[in-house]
């Protein structure tokens, strides 16, 4: 029952000064806000990233030569012969082996001109790339292995040229060297990556999809190769028997071949993002003691302006103990009523931020219950010393203060 009593007192005297009450949680209401809103976003990120390699596949790959000495020779890259070579040392181990070309070119249709990106595949294509085609077929072996002129455009590519998505049939001229070349359009996919990912492949470019053959020729040189293991192959086992046969095969040193895999650039990812999101996390943390002194400050003066309350309390029987707990509860609640608005506001933020940028927003329970937890800790810690001096106050002397 005392406690209720001393809750009500506590309420009472946070209604009578509204807006002194109110500033004193803002600083608790920034701070928890920006903590939640900082480690939510950064654990968003996490999980968006995650989900984006997902959807490349853990399997995926890439290598290229370190060249000894900064020498760059034959050595120093890899030759359509080197990677059927690959491909037929490790068997169905390896579900894709090519160069990933890329080509930022430029499109015609008549008198309609754009650029868009072309990107080669090679043999068993699904397995490098995924694409949600809505319109015709996805590129197949025999198109890779008979340099079959097949080209597979985006939704909004066809909808530019042709006026309507369903380009299947039509033909395209493609200007991968100096010549332009006529392509059949075979599909059209819809392109489903996340805002996100579009950013990170260049934001509005369409992309178009041919056999990586016509873009490859038996002479080349090719900088790295992308391959893609089968499902249940170990990615360190494989990492060590390809960076050891290609070792042999150019006659390197194992430490010359270079290979980044998809899983250790997600970890590397997310063990950045997560150490980014701590410290920034800790740096906004830092608002919560700009908070807890401005809750001692607030309580300071309070315990000055009621000096002959106290003196009363104390004349009628309330002991030292009880004067305590009421102005520590008081500093407690203001405490914890800006803790709660403020993380109503942080998670609003996060999710309202995640539906801005068609992202599912994650907001950890932990996350919530810590900084809740931390800020109700700063409000009992800095409430202590004006809590201690009102319950130590002489009542006589009380009782004489005017």
């Amino acid at each position: 029952m005392l406690i209720f009593e001393n809750m009500k007192l506590a309420f009472a005297s946070i209604r009578a000064n509204k807006m002194r009450s109110f500033l004193t949680m803002l600083g608790m209401i920034i701070g928890i806000s920006s903590v939640i809103a900082i480690v939510s976003l950064g654990d968003t990120m996490r999980s968006i990233v995650a989900d984006e390699y997902k959807n490349v596949g853990l399997g995926l790959a890439y290598l290229y030569i370190n060249a000894p000495d900064d020498t760059y020779g034959d050595n120093s890259y890899f030759t359509l012969e080197e990677a059927q070579t690959v491909q037929e040392a490790m068997g169905d181990d390896l579900a894709y082996v090519g160069f990933n070309q890329t080509e930022r070119k430029d499109m015609r249709v008549g008198r309609k001109t754009s650029t868009v990106y072309y990107n080669g595949l090679a043999k068993n294509p699904t397995a490098m790339k995924q694409l949600n085609i809505i319109h015709g077929r996805m590129l197949e072996d025999r198109d890779i292995e008979e340099k079959k002129p097949y080209i597979i455009l985006q939704k909004e590519t066809a909808e530019q040229f042709f006026g309507t998505s369903n380009a299947v049939g039509k033909t395209v001229e493609v200007q991968l060297g100096e010549d332009w070349e006529e392509y059949l359009v075979i599909g059209v996919y819809e392109n489903q990556d996340s805002a996100l990912m579009k950013a990170l492949q260049g934001g509005s470019m369409e992309t178009a999809y041919l056999p990586e053959s016509c873009m490859t020729t038996e002479d080349g040189y090719y900088w790295s190769l992308y391959v893609v293991t089968a499902d249940g192959v170990n990615m360190d086992q494989m990492k060590a028997r390809l960076t050891s046969y290609l070792a042999r095969l150019k006659n390197l040193s194992q430490e010359n071949i270079i290979m980044s895999t998809a899983t250790e650039e997600m970890s590397m990812i997310d063990s950045m993002l997560g150490s980014l999101s701590a410290v920034v996390g800790a740096i906004a943390a830092i608002s919560l003691l700009v908070g807890g002194i401005g809750i001692m400050n607030i309580m300071l003066v309070s315990v000055t302006e009621r000096t002959r309350e106290i003196g009363i309390r104390k004349a009628l029987g309330a002991r030292t103990r009880d004067i305590l707990i009421q102005f520590l509860i008081e500093a407690a609640m203001i405490s914890a009523a800006g803790g709660a608005i403020g993380t109503a506001l942080g998670i609003s933020a996060v999710s309202l931020g995640g539906m801005a940028f068609g992202i599912s927003a994650v907001v950890k329970p932990q996350v919530v219950f810590v900084a809740v937890a931390f800020s109700a800790m700063v409000g009992l810690g800095f409430g202590l010393y004006p809590a201690r001096k009102a319950a130590k106050a002489d009542p006589v002397i009380a009782l004489r203060y005017e």
